[in-house]
């Protein structure tokens, strides 16, 4: 007996929650930086060990490898003021996304969370 589209979908999202943590969606800007070249996008949904992410890639040299990262994370999700993000992550896949959108997927490789208002200071 074949299986069904649904039970496909359920059977793929529990083989990929076998392979994360758990993710959260945040819809965060996002500048990714690789070299010397910056590139603006938003978050889509983060975990301790990775992230997602969509970037506006058109026309540009799509890119791979390690890059670093940096964005806030609203005030909503830490209940306690914005808190920027920086870190070190490698590329995992990309994929066409809606909009002209690059999706990305990205192993965490480090990072770092400071208070917003303690980074002006």
């Amino acid at each position: 007996m074949a299986d069904t589209l649904p039970s496909k979908v359920e059977n793929f999202q529990s083989e990929i929650e076998r392979r994360s943590g758990s993710r959260f969606p945040a819809a965060a800007p996002l500048t990714v930086t690789v070299g010397t070249r910056e590139i603006s996008g938003v978050t889509g949904n983060l975990s301790d060990r990775g992230m997602y992410f969509y970037l506006d890639l058109a026309g540009a040299v799509p890119f791979s490898g390690d890059f670093d990262f940096l964005f806030a994370l609203p005030p909503e999700m830490m209940n306690s003021g914005r808190y920027l993000v920086r870190g070190k992550a490698r590329v995992v896949r990309t994929e066409d996304a809606a909009n002209q959108l690059t999706g990305v997927a990205a192993e965490v490789l480090h990072y770092s969370m400071q208070r917003e208002d303690a980074v002006s200071d």
